[in-house]
């Protein structure tokens, strides 16, 4: 995508808003409409690449890796969970409400949707809200992991001005004497439920968002690059069916090709501009 002038955006979403008047639209967003409520995307410009991700493998098998996982992401989700919808989440929520939305799929982890007030989330890649032990099964709110691992580590302490990673994590100066948190009925292994690097999608979440994505007639990709194969693979779903595809994204993506309308401009910008239109 390239740069637009106010006059050629106005004019985008103004087709994009023709295109879906009269249908049911279903949204596949990443991390791109959270930007604007404080929490960084991977990529994309000013987005801070880490050289070093967390992946299922390491963290399963490598105690101090884990131990510096649940270190950073202590502290960073205590900042990351302070974050609140922007315009881009208010806009999909009331157009669900008012019938034009039928659902969200979302990549994000920061349930920022549905604090939004959407109703029909797919959260295909986990939410940060809870924690599974991998031995029993147990889930857990992270709320009450979090109590876990300050009652441990009483030294622990949130940083004023935390730097967040997309995930919510951050990198801490040292993990020395930091106790793991551990499954209160088993003491087995915890995890965020979320998928890390290496993990694939659940499948019976991926088959709820094709089912949101079949049940609607129009799909609008909202701050996704379409990097992650399993956004790629529901764009693929919606071509084939032939449906209006409109991809709304500062960088260029993967399926720019395929879309009707794609909008070179921020989701907080665009999606309330769409809502407008379509009341």
């Amino acid at each position: 995508m390239t740069a637009m002038t106010d006059d050629e955006l106005d004019a985008r979403i103004e087709k994009a808003a023709d295109l879906l008047r009269g249908r049911k639209v279903a949204l596949l967003t990443g991390a791109g409409i959270s930007t604007d409520s404080g929490i960084p995307a991977y990529r994309g410009e000013g987005a801070r690449t880490r050289s070093d991700p967390m992946t299922i493998q390491k963290y399963l098998g490598d105690e101090s890796a884990r131990r510096r996982y649940w270190v950073g992401g202590h502290l960073g989700w205590r900042a990351f969970a302070q974050a609140e919808p922007n315009a881009g989440h208010i806009a999909l929520a009331e157009m669900e409400a008012g019938g034009v939305v039928s659902g969200v799929i979302t990549q994000n982890v920061d349930g920022l949707h549905l604090r939004a007030g959407s109703s029909h989330v797919i959260e295909v890649h986990g939410t940060m809200r809870r924690v599974l032990c991998l031995h029993c099964g147990q889930v857990f709110d992270r709320r009450d992991i979090a109590g876990q691992i300050e009652e441990r580590n009483p030294w622990i302490a949130v940083p004023e001005n935390v730097v967040l990673a997309p995930d919510g994590d951050v990198l801490p100066e040292s993990t020395d004497g930091f106790i793991v948190p551990v499954c209160t009925v088993c003491e087995g292994m915890l995890k965020p439920d979320v998928v890390f690097f290496g993990e694939y999608v659940p499948q019976d979440r991926f088959k709820a968002a094709e089912s949101l994505l079949r049940a609607s007639s129009a799909l609008i990709v909202a701050g996704s690059s379409l990097v992650v194969n399993s956004g790629v693979r529901l764009v693929e779903r919606a071509r084939r069916r032939g449906i209006p595809l409109i991809i709304v994204n500062h960088e260029p993506t993967r399926a720019d090709t395929w879309a009707d309308v794609t909008l070179a401009s921020g989701t907080s910008i665009v999606l309330p501009a769409i809502q407008e239109l379509l009341q």
